[in-house]
């Protein structure tokens, strides 16, 4: 298994060093990008019906992605095309496409980090957007070259037939219980999580805690949030400290016996869009980021567990109550990180 040192060097050296920044030639999108005019959704929607499509790629979940697209086709004619793989294999694509001149994709749907990478190295076009104003302050940053349109919170997972509620912890300290010993999960690459944690509980108790815990009760790495929530509901990992909320309230819903708490401090990253500085399809590009960060979209979201970043939305978890981790310090921060999280966590419950 790749190790997440490895793969985090790889996001640097893709994002960081190899692309060239695009370069919106026609000048179209940017005009179309800053426009606030009252007929706005008119133009965007004749010009996208001129399109005729729009590329997505997306790390979301395959049967959220077809649920959102078949909405944007049904309201406004315009088919949505989408090629879907993990956060770093689409930042890999966008980079690598970048790098060749190839205009393939008009937007991108991803976590903080791949959008921020991104944007360093000017691939990504900065929208007004009238929608922009319903979201969490947090969702919108100044540079407005993207925007988060839900957030994914970490959430602890149990199977009901193996761990009872009432033995469940009450602080992340408590997993030092010898009862805990073979009984945990952990995604392979959440050095994100894993940071917002250790220093929320002051980073010299945390290191020393989650060392602890890899050493004496230790820790079932998993790639995957969904293979890991599904572990969960199968009975192979009884106990999961990073799956998320949405995977979660699927599985249950689907009569899987899991149950999901947080403990504190409840960690989110946000997830949302960015249009390419050199989408072929500006109009479409421009109505689906509309779409999706505005009621309808983000209705949808909220249907399908996830947690909207529209204030208009009303959500089962508490935003104001999460600590959405900073795309920017995290970033600058990786190697620091991604070092710890592998010499801790991965190779420490080896």
């Amino acid at each position: 298994m790749k190790t997440q040192i490895a793969a985090r060097a790889l996001y640097l050296l893709l994002a960081l060093a190899g692309a060239a920044p695009a370069q919106d030639g026609k000048g179209v999108l940017a005009a179309l990008a800053g426009y606030e005019g009252a007929d706005r959704d008119q133009r965007l929607l004749e010009g996208a019906r001129r399109e005729g499509s729009v590329s997505l790629y997306t790390s979301f979940p395959p049967e959220d992605v077809a649920a959102l697209n078949a909405a944007f086709e049904k309201r406004y004619g315009v088919k949505a095309r989408a090629w879907r793989a993990a956060s770093e294999k689409v930042l890999q694509r966008v980079v690598a496409e970048a790098q060749a001149g190839r205009d393939e994709v008009d937007l991108v749907d991803s976590n903080s980090v791949p959008l921020e990478l991104m944007r360093r190295r000017g691939l990504l076009q900065a929208v007004r957007s009238p929608h922009q104003a319903e979201l969490i302050q947090a969702a919108v940053p100044a540079h407005r070259e993207w925007a988060w349109a839900r957030l994914s919170v970490f959430v602890q997972a149990y199977n009901t037939r193996l761990v009872k509620k009432a033995e469940l912890p009450a602080t992340y300290g408590e997993l030092l219980d010898p009862r805990w010993k073979g009984k945990l999960g952990i995604e392979a690459s959440d050095e994100d999580w894993f940071a917002e944690v250790v220093q929320a509980l002051g980073e010299e108790k945390g290191l020393r805690l989650f060392r602890d815990l890899a050493a004496k009760n230790g820790l079932s790495v998993r790639r995957g949030h969904s293979l890991l929530a599904q572990m969960v509901a199968s009975g192979e990992v009884p106990f999961a400290l990073t799956v998320y909320n949405f995977t979660a309230e699927q599985l249950k819903g689907q009569g899987a016996p899991l149950e999901w708490f947080t403990l504190a401090p409840a960690v989110a990253h946000g997830n949302g869009f960015a249009v390419l500085k050199r989408a072929p399809h500006p109009h479409a590009a421009l109505l689906y980021y509309d779409f999706m960060i505005g009621e309808e979209g983000q209705r949808i979201l909220a249907e399908r567990k996830s947690v909207p970043t529209s204030r208009k939305i009303r959500t089962y978890l508490d935003r104001d109550s999460l600590r959405i981790i900073d795309p920017v310090r995290l970033v600058d921060q990786s190697e620091r990180w991604a070092k710890l999280y592998e010499d801790i966590i991965v190779k420490g419950s080896r």
